[in-house]
């Protein structure tokens, strides 16, 4: 069901571990959202997979979800995002973050993502971000 989510509202469908998951589910115990904090191979750790079910957009279901994954993170925590999403994650402490400040893997993804941008004319870039404190 998480994945089913994942792919429904079109992000990143990589490293989907149900254990890390927190979803929110309706009267019929359908997931209705989701969010996990990822950890990398370099010790990095990242709030991702942050989702939504149209139908239930505008209820404050991906407020609740940072949240409460961000009171049990340990900093600092790094997100991908559409640029365009930048001041949502403004609100919870995030700041974006230069490329010469990222680490290895999070240099290679924007790197991937900006690359993507100008093969396939998107008008919405890739932003890193990060919550130190």
């Amino acid at each position: 069901m998480i994945r089913r989510l994942i792919w429904e509202v079109g992000i990143n469908p990589m490293s989907l571990d149900w254990r890390r998951f927190l979803v929110a589910v309706n009267a019929n115990g359908e997931v209705v959202s989701c969010g996990q904090i990822k950890p990398h191979g370099d010790g990095t750790r990242e709030l991702a997979s942050i989702a939504v079910r149209p139908g239930y957009r505008g209820q404050g279901l991906a407020r609740a979800m940072i949240e409460r994954l961000l009171a049990e993170a340990e900093l600092p925590l790094y997100l991908t995002c559409r640029a365009s999403l930048q001041p949502l994650y403004q609100k919870f402490g995030f700041c974006r973050v230069n490329e010469e400040e990222m680490t290895p893997y999070f240099r290679r993804i924007y790197s991937l993502a900006t690359v993507a941008k100008k093969l396939f004319r998107m008008e919405d870039g890739m932003a890193v971000m990060v919550k130190r404190d």
